[in-house]
């Protein structure tokens, strides 16, 4: 009401009839809704740039072998670009459910106070037309398509959560990168970007902690948490309409989109500038490749003759042994040098080297990197370069 009065201080001749037929939800249900599309504009060329971000990052290092983990236990070796893959299409996903959210957006429209427009039909004498099309002109002068066929005295908060958990994709997605970095700047494999005069800890001046890394699993958590405020909202709604609703949405709906802003401006920053360790990686993945290269000479030596039996026996106790030298007395793995002195191999002894290459053991690694960026990603990229221009170039205040 202070507002209504205000305009009618500052317009007199609306004062007679502003607000005339309409409640307050009039303005706000469909205010921000128009404010959710206007956020949604700034936020999805963020996303789309992430996605380009990690694809020339994926594509970049498509063939580089690195060791793969399940469980975070050493496993079948993949590369590093094809591991990026993995955060590319999370990214991917979202980029494109944020685009059918906020493409789907429905403004409530001309409804009255509880929906069934009583006020505009005696406003209008009771033309049912003129109603309706008061309606279409007011949702088509605003930008949109439709608005919801039927309300209470709101939209139904359903599209609230609708906005929310799409939000919370980013934060997913930007949790799991940020999570898998983490781990990898542990091993010193690959590294968050560092600037020249960050301070890495207080107290430790030698430390490179991945703080950027940690802020988008912070704002991930909380934006995640979020999720559950419109889920209840929409659950809890009385008849057609309790102001239960109206605290929340203001702190939930509002931090949702700003705490994926700053989510996506990290993320940004982080993708822009990742570091890369491949002397570190092949140390890491030298250390495990010859026991899963086993397999591989087993068979080999097995078609030179050798008899499968005794060489898969020979091979268990050298892995024992050989485990045994890295777990109890913390030296390197001398796998393949005890097969190499193995008279059961000698067939193979000269081939070792290439047995163990580790390209064949990324199995079509590079290929689903060419294909996924061929196929899914890059023909969406070309179709947004209108939206990439929008977007930031990555740089945040540490």
């Amino acid at each position: 009401m202070a507002h209504v009065h205000a305009l009618g201080d500052q317009v007199p001749l609306a004062r007679p009839i502003i607000h005339l037929g309409a409640t307050s939800c009039f303005v706000t249900d469909n205010s921000e809704v128009l404010q959710m599309r206007a956020a949604l504009d700034v936020l999805i060329p963020q996303v789309w740039a992430c996605v380009r971000n990690i694809a020339d990052f994926a594509e970049q290092h498509r063939h580089l072998p690195t060791l793969g983990y399940t469980h975070f236990q050493p496993a079948q070796p993949t590369t590093v670009g094809k591991r990026a893959c993995l955060w590319l299409q999370d990214f991917l996903f979202d980029a494109i459910n944020l685009e059918t959210v906020r493409d789907g957006l429905k403004l409530r429209g001309v409804k009255g106070t509880t929906g069934t427009q009583a006020s505009f039909l005696a406003l209008f004498d009771g033309d049912h037309d003129k109603v309706k099309e008061l309606e279409r002109l007011v949702t088509e002068s605003v930008g949109f398509r439709e608005s919801w066929p039927v309300t209470g005295q709101t939209y139904t908060r359903k599209q609230d959560f609708v906005v929310v958990a799409a939000l919370a994709g980013v934060a997913q997605s930007g949790a799991k990168m940020a999570n898998d970095i983490r781990l990898l700047q542990h091993m010193k494999e690959v590294e968050e970007p560092f600037a020249k005069d960050q301070i890495g800890s207080s107290a430790m001046a030698y430390k490179r902690n991945p703080m950027r890394c940690e802020r988008i699993n912070a704002l991930a958590r909380f934006l995640n948490s979020l999720v559950i405020n419109p889920a209840e909202t929409a659950s809890t709604q009385w008849l057609e309409r309790s102001l239960d609703d109206s605290a929340n949405r203001r702190l939930a709906n509002s931090e949702a989109f700003l705490t994926a802003d700053a989510i996506l401006q990290l993320v940004l920053n982080v993708s822009a500038g990742l570091v890369v360790y491949p002397k570190v990686i092949a140390k890491h993945l030298e250390e495990e490749l010859p026991f899963m290269a086993t397999e591989t000479i087993l068979m080999a030596a097995t078609r030179a003759g050798g008899d499968r039996q005794h060489l898969h026996e020979a091979i268990r106790k050298h892995s024992i042994a050989a485990g045994a030298r890295v777990k109890e007395q913390g030296l390197d793995n001398d796998m393949l040098a005890r097969i190499r002195d193995d008279p059961l191999f000698a067939s193979v002894t000269p081939d070792l080297e290439r047995l163990c290459d580790a390209t064949d053991f990324v199995g079509r690694a590079p290929q689903q990197v060419d294909e996924f960026l061929a196929h899914h990603v890059r023909p969406h990229l070309d179709q947004r370069r209108h939206l990439l221009d929008k977007a930031c170039n990555g740089e945040v205040h540490i």
